[in-house]
């Protein structure tokens, strides 16, 4: 639904990952469809996609290490304008004004001129987003956004990206593992189970489940279940 945080979880291997890469134009499938806003977007390349209104994080940060937390923002923001060149200056006034208000936005301007390399794994991961969001994206797709951000960090990272794109009206869907995470910010949650999902509901809903509880978190309740395909 529109405007809404949708979470991915399920056990390793289901295919979360790889519904994003798809979804994105990393990954084509042998066959079906994908389909956004009423449009085919299968075969497409990811630069295509995103100018459908579609981008995405990654597990691992993709950050230019040897550039600074400006200078990233400032490339994507060139990226959209379809302006980034080898032979013009990155911080041009139009777009380092634009990449200093995103910063802003994610508490990112401490670190605007340090260096990609040098943040902690929390601040890298907010920098990877910023620059997702930099696209202006209708849809975000996020795999793991807090895989690697310690825990002491965790929320702050999770409220601090909720804010923003609750803000800017982005949908978000998130693969994610910790159910904390999950139960703060998802207004619905999908429960992956060998490439389909095998449960679709709210948070207090899904999360409580036994089978869920079972399968997908670890706990051992003893009840039978009561997902629904």
């Amino acid at each position: 639904m529109e405007r809404e945080f949708l979470a991915i979880i399920g056990p390793n291997g289901a295919g979360k990952t790889t519904f994003i890469n798809m979804s994105t134009g990393y990954l084509r499938p042998q066959g079906g469809s994908i389909i956004y806003q009423g449009q085919q977007i299968l075969g497409m390349r990811p630069r295509e996609i995103v100018r459908m209104g579609i981008a995405r994080s990654f597990q691992l940060p993709q950050l230019f290490t040897e550039h600074t937390v400006l200078e990233n923002a400032a490339m994507a923001v060139a990226a959209r304008e379809g302006a980034f060149s080898a032979f013009l200056p990155l911080l041009r006034p139009a777009f380092r004004e634009e990449a200093e208000e995103l910063l802003e936005r994610f508490g990112l301007m401490p670190v605007a001129r340090s260096r990609a390399d040098a943040l902690n794994e929390g601040t890298r991961k907010l920098a990877d987003i910023a620059m997702a969001v930099a696209l202006r994206p209708n849809l975000l797709l996020m795999d793991e956004p807090t895989s690697g951000v310690a825990a002491a960090d965790k929320m702050a990272v999770v409220e601090t990206l909720a804010r923003v794109l609750r803000s800017a009206g982005v949908t978000a869907v998130f693969v994610e593992h910790d159910m904390d995470v999950v139960s703060r910010i998802a207004d619905r949650v999908a429960v992956w189970g060998q490439g389909r999902i095998v449960a679709l509901g709210p948070p207090g809903e899904i999360l409580s489940d036994p089978a869920v509880q079972r399968d997908v978190i670890g706990i051992r309740t003893g009840k039978a279940s009561h997902v629904a395909a």
